[in-house]
């Protein structure tokens, strides 16, 4: 559909029906001069119908000039893929281990940051820190510089709750509470998805060495985020072979758990990656699967209708220039 910013200068093709009657008389004119001069035997070849194709030209040129100042726009869909990505970040103490360098919580804010500065301006990105629970650090939003801020100011410390990082991710993409049942019940997670909606466009990328350490039980979290559409892409934050950490004065081992992270993946339909394969981390903001959707955007055209004005005229002078030897 058509729209104009200044419609009030359409009142100027009015003008047209006027300047057409005007011509008509010329034509007239003319025409009553060719008559006298054929009686005196001074009368050239009559022009016919080709008289009228340089005038149709110019007045085509008019008609579009008037248009393009009345600053007419055109609605355009253009594909672009939007939606939302929530970078949830294990901050457990075991991510203070050094089996990759320096630590795996470098490595994870490193990665997280690559995946932020590929994503298109249409996509929000939120950041969810869990330890022994969840919390929003960051809303999702478009502004770059505060997921990069938030990102820089997480800090390693307690237990690990996947289930937790994973249904507080949940309620920053859909802007809902998503309840947990209370301790001792047989399952960690109320069957919400229903009442979530559906969130295709949305995505989680979960950095965690996959030690799980709290309830609720990750698997039926992931459940719950693949009945509303939307996909977590695990990215394995250790090696197998682990590392020895200090908490309080005692050592523990930790070490990746990839099993249960890529039963996460499994079950949302998002992919894992580990981060110890640095061609797979370099591809994990390619991994994200977002969808495509049509936007329609408003483009003025007033310059095209210009640039099409100016070729009818010169056009339409050329020819009357060749076959007649004027302008009209």
């Amino acid at each position: 559909m058509v729209t104009f910013a200044w419609p009030w200068l359409l009142v100027a093709l009015a003008a047209i029906p006027l300047v057409v009657l005007w011509y008509r008389r010329l034509l007239r004119t003319r025409a009553t001069r060719r008559a006298e001069l054929a009686a005196l035997g001074l009368a050239g070849p009559t022009p016919g119908r080709r008289a009228t194709v340089p005038a149709a030209l110019l007045l085509g040129a008019f008609a579009l000039l008037v248009l393009a100042l009345a600053r007419p726009e055109i609605g355009v869909p253009l594909p672009r893929r939007e939606g939302t990505v929530v970078l949830a970040f294990d901050v457990s103490s075991s991510m203070t281990a050094t089996d990759l360098s320096p630590t795996r919580m470098d490595v994870a804010k490193a990665a997280a940051r690559t995946v932020v500065d590929r994503q298109p301006p249409t996509v929000r990105v939120g950041v969810v820190a869990f330890g022994t629970s969840g919390l929003v650090t960051q809303l999702p939003t478009a502004d770059r510089a505060s997921v990069l801020a938030a990102i820089d100011r997480l800090q390693p410390g307690g237990g690990t709750a996947l289930g937790s990082g994973l249904q507080t991710s949940l309620s920053a993409i859909t802007g809902k509470t998503v309840l947990l049942d209370a301790p001792g019940t047989s399952t960690g997670v109320e069957a919400q998805g229903p009442d979530l909606g559906y969130h295709g466009s949305a995505a989680v990328v979960l950095f965690s060495d996959g030690e799980n350490t709290a309830e609720p039980d990750p698997v039926e979290v992931a459940d719950l985020a693949s009945s509303a559409g939307v996909r977590v892409y695990p990215v394995g934050i250790g090696s197998p072979r682990g590392a020895v950490i200090e908490v309080d004065g005692f050592q523990l081992a930790t070490a990746l758990d990839e099993p249960t992270l890529r039963t996460i993946a499994e079950h949302t339909d998002g992919r894992y990656v580990a981060a110890a394969d640095t061609a797979a981390l370099a591809g994990v903001a390619d991994a994200i699967d977002l969808e495509w959707t049509v936007e329609t955007q408003r483009i003025e055209v007033t310059g095209l209708l210009a640039a099409t004005a100016g070729l009818l005229v010169l056009v339409g002078v050329g020819l009357s220039l060749l076959w007649f030897g004027r302008v009209l």
